[in-house]
């Protein structure tokens, strides 16, 4: 157990909480930054209803200037997101989770942000990441899309997957970002497949 000191105020957590806990907290002081992670809760459905984390791309796409209590998270088709995406009438107003690979994140980016997507989750596709997080850079193109843009780890995103195929579901409902440092249960809310 460490034992850190704010203020006033005394917090003794574990190593690994801690590391995350004092991420938290400057993030509170200082706003969300370039590089640090932003974290959504999956509402529906339960069986993932966890706290996911997510690293925001490091030279494009913008902030998320609204909080969204009640999102879709839709699954892009082509899963790859690099060409014109399917079911644009679905897609409209939501947050697509694309797969890593084919593509660059700047050209993913570019085809959610066109197809009407508020933002865009991209996943590893190595399935077997829970703990590495990558920085997504440009391309190199001028073109670069607005709509915020975060890696997902490739666990938590081939569980999203998994759990929407069991369940026969076009898409997650989640709530997008999420202030962890005000939910005192957020220990008790992440993925239990996940490193913290």
């Amino acid at each position: 157990m460490t034992e850190w000191f704010r203020g006033t105020t005394s917090y003794k957590v574990g190593l690994n909480s801690f590391v995350h806990f004092k991420i938290l907290v400057e993030m509170t002081i200082k706003g969300l930054g370039i590089n640090e992670l932003l974290y959504f809760r999956v509402i529906s459905p339960e069986e993932i209803g966890y706290i996911f984390s997510a690293a925001p791309a490091k030279d494009f796409g913008g902030d998320f200037t609204y909080s969204y209590d009640k999102i879709f998270l839709v699954p892009a088709d082509p899963a790859d997101g690099c060409s014109e995406l399917e079911d644009g009438e679905i897609i409209q107003g939501q947050v697509v989770l694309v797969e890593r690979g084919g593509c660059s994140f700047v050209q993913k980016a570019r085809h959610v942000e066109e197809a009407g997507g508020k933002a865009v989750l991209i996943a590893d596709n190595a399935v077997d990441n829970d703990s590495q997080y990558l920085d997504m850079i440009t391309d190199g193109s001028t073109a670069k899309p607005s709509i915020p843009a975060l890696f997902l780890l490739g666990r938590d995103g081939m569980m999203i997957r998994r759990s929407l195929q069991r369940h026969a579901m076009p898409w997650a409902v989640i709530s997008i970002p999420v202030n962890v440092s005000s939910l005192a249960s957020f220990p008790l809310k992440q993925p239990p497949w996940t490193l913290w």
